[in-house]
């Protein structure tokens, strides 16, 4: 965790009008309806009926009234198991819906921590630029004065002018680029304009210890946390049981019915009571010829599991590499901080040597602003490499799962906004 309110509040505003979310949460709903049917296959039917009419019927002249009411009860068993396979294939693919859940709002997160970093950096870069433009700047005027007393050559005038105005253009370019993340901050979390920017340029940033973080290995078991490795596997098995449920249609079926009702009948006065029940027929139905329709049906059913397979193979490398990769660009990045930080604090101690010596008249004026020049460059750099650092481990987080605990997933409600940051 990072202890950061701001991004913690984004990522739930970023989550409570995410569509990749809400399309996720909807195929929840869907596959939960899917396998609702399929378990109700597994169950007797009830249905009840009830008519009532008014007419003559030869030989009788007499108008006669006729009312009667039933239930009727049917019940298909599952001989050799084809509903439950389909009910099992829905279940699997329920668990499989409800992981993607997970997965979309991981990757909402991760999209707006990086944003946010992205953001963050942009912000510390403009400082650096706007203060680089104002070294510039006050080097090109004492070059012009010295210009001017005939010190210096006006080719070398010019250069600083050049300088100067080149980085008043990268402060207005770094400048644009952080208006342009703001706005994307904006589309990613609804939140207005004018309240995101005041909570990012007023809300300190905060510390992020590496020591607590150190990360000298990962098992294998991290796949089963990724909620894409869950799904693939859970499509394989969904994949597996409809292949023993179009094997099952190929075999009898056996169904029975059974009804109960009453009637009642008016004609001339007189009234007339009756109550039926039967119970059957028991049914069997063994099917012969249909045209290689079913064993069509079992061969499509096997290739699909064929591809599941390869796909759920293709899933778990990916996963892998995205792992190997984000540890190392994690490593790559903390490798080089040190030395960058080693560096900059080397070009510090010379601005600050530089300084004194020009306090003390020792140094000239462009020396200083080409020591501060070096120094601010430093600094921009730090800015990057912090960037890069956060980056990647938003990626191992992203790659490991985001936290999931990749068993007995849990259903979101229609309303469920998980508000942790890692």
């Amino acid at each position: 965790r990072t202890n950061d309110p701001v991004l913690v509040g984004l990522i739930e505003s970023a989550q409570r009008i995410s569509p990749s979310l809400a399309q996720a949460r909807s195929r929840v709903e869907q596959a939960r309806a899917t396998q609702t049917t399929a378990r109700a296959a597994l169950l007797p039917t009830l249905d009840a009926q009830a008519s009532a009419s008014r007419g003559v019927t030869p030989p009788v002249t007499t108008p006669a009234t006729t009312a009667q009411a039933g239930l009727q009860a049917g019940w298909e068993m599952d001989l050799f198991g084809a509903n439950q396979a389909t009910r099992d294939a829905a279940t699997e693919r329920l668990a499989g819906a409800q992981a993607l859940w997970h997965e979309a709002r991981v990757s909402v997160a991760a999209e707006v921590a990086l944003q946010v970093s992205s953001l963050r950096t942009c912000l510390q870069q403009l400082d650096v630029a706007e203060r680089d433009a104002q070294s510039r700047a006050a080097t090109a005027r004492l070059t012009q004065d010295s210009q001017r007393a005939g010190f210096t050559a006006p080719a070398t005038a010019a250069l600083a002018s050049a300088s100067a105005a080149e980085a008043l253009a990268r402060a207005a370019q770094q400048r644009m680029q952080c208006d342009v993340d703001f706005k994307t901050l904006v589309a990613l979390t609804g939140e207005p304009e004018p309240a995101l920017r005041n909570q990012i340029t007023t809300a300190p940033v905060p510390g992020f210890d590496e020591a607590r973080f150190t990360i000298a290995a990962l098992p294998v078991q991290v796949l089963s946390q990724r909620p894409d490795v869950y799904n693939a596997e859970r499509e394989v098995a969904a994949a597996s049981a409809e292949v023993g449920s179009a094997q099952a249609q190929r075999w009898p079926r056996l169904s029975l019915t059974g009804t109960v009702g009453t009637a009642w009948s008016r004609t001339a006065g007189t009234t007339t009571d009756l109550t039926t029940w039967s119970f059957g027929p028991l049914a069997l139905s063994l099917p012969l010829l249909d045209g290689g329709r079913r064993a069509a049906q079992e061969d499509a059913a096997r290739a699909r599991y064929d591809e599941t397979v390869a796909l759920y193979r293709a899933r778990v490398r990916l996963a892998v590499s995205e792992v190997e990769q984000a540890l190392v660009r994690l490593d790559a990045s903390v490798g080089r901080t040190a030395s960058a930080q080693a560096a900059a604090e080397g070009y510090r101690t010379a601005f600050r040597a530089t300084e004194a010596r020009w306090r003390a008249g020792l140094a000239s004026q462009l020396e200083l602003e080409d020591a501060r020049r070096t120094a601010l460059a430093a600094d921009q750099s730090l800015a990057q490499l912090a960037h890069e650092r956060a980056s990647a481990w938003v990626a191992l987080y992203r790659a490991v799962g985001g936290g999931w605990p990749g068993t007995d997933p849990t259903s979101p409600s229609p309303h469920a906004l998980p508000g942790d940051a890692r």
